[in-house]
C-alpha cells in the first residue's frame, strides 16, 4: 500500500496509527538504523535484482540520462547500487530523508529537464504522484494497480527503445 514512501514514515505511521502509540524521532531512527543493517546485508544480494530491468540499464544508460529517485535512504540506496556495481549507470541517486515529490523537482530543474521530454518509471502509487505533481509522464512498472495510472505501462522494456 505504502510502497515508495520512506520507512521513517512508514515506521510513525505503524506506531502511531496501528499501534496507537506514540514514537519519538530518535525512536524511530533507532528502529530505522536497526532495519537499514538488516536491509544492507540481505539487498546487497544480485539475485533480488530484476535481470530485465539492469540488463535494460547497461545497454541505454548511455542512450538516455538516467536517475534514481526512492523512498529508500539515500545513503542506503548509494551504497546498494555502488555494492551491486550499478551505480556507474545514474547521473544521480537520490532518496529520503527528502519526499519523492521534491527530490523528482529537483532532478528536473537541476538538469534543465523539458518536462514534455522526461518520464518518471515506477512501480509505485508514490512515482505516479510524483511524476504528476512535476508535470511528467509516468509509466507504470512491475505493479499492476498501476496499469490504470500510466501513460503506458511496461510489461517488459520494450516499449522504450
Amino acid at each position: 500500500i505504502n510502497g515508495g514512501l520512506s520507512r521513517y514514515v512508514k515506521i510513525r505511521f505503524f506506531y502511531e496509527n496501528i499501534l496507537r502509540e506514540s514514537i519519538s524521532t530518535e525512536e524511530i531512527e533507532k528502529l530505522a538504523q536497526q532495519f537499514s543493517l538488516i536491509m544492507r546485508k540481505e539487498l546487497s544480494n544480485k539475485k533480488y535484482m530484476i535481470k530485465e530491468t539492469v540488463e535494460f540499464i547497461q545497454n541505454n544508460y548511455q542512450r538516455y540520462r538516467l536517475h534514481i529517485v526512492s523512498g529508500s535512504d539515500e545513503k542506503e540506496l548509494r551504497y546498494l547500487c555502488e555494492k551491486l556495481g550499478i551505480d556507474i549507470y545514474f547521473l544521480s541517486i537520490n532518496g529520503s530523508p527528502t519526499p519523492k515529490n521534491d527530490l523528482v523537482k529537483s532532478v528536473l530543474q537541476d538538469n534543465e529537464y523539458l518536462l514534455n521530454e522526461t518520464i518518471l518509471v515506477g512501480d509505485s502509487i508514490n512515482d505516479y504522484e510524483a511524476a504528476s505533481i512535476n508535470d511528467i509522464d509516468f509509466y507504470g512498472f512491475n505493479n499492476n494497480l498501476l496499469v490504470d495510472k500510466s501513460k503506458i505501462y511496461l510489461n517488459n522494456y520494450g516499449a522504450l527503445l
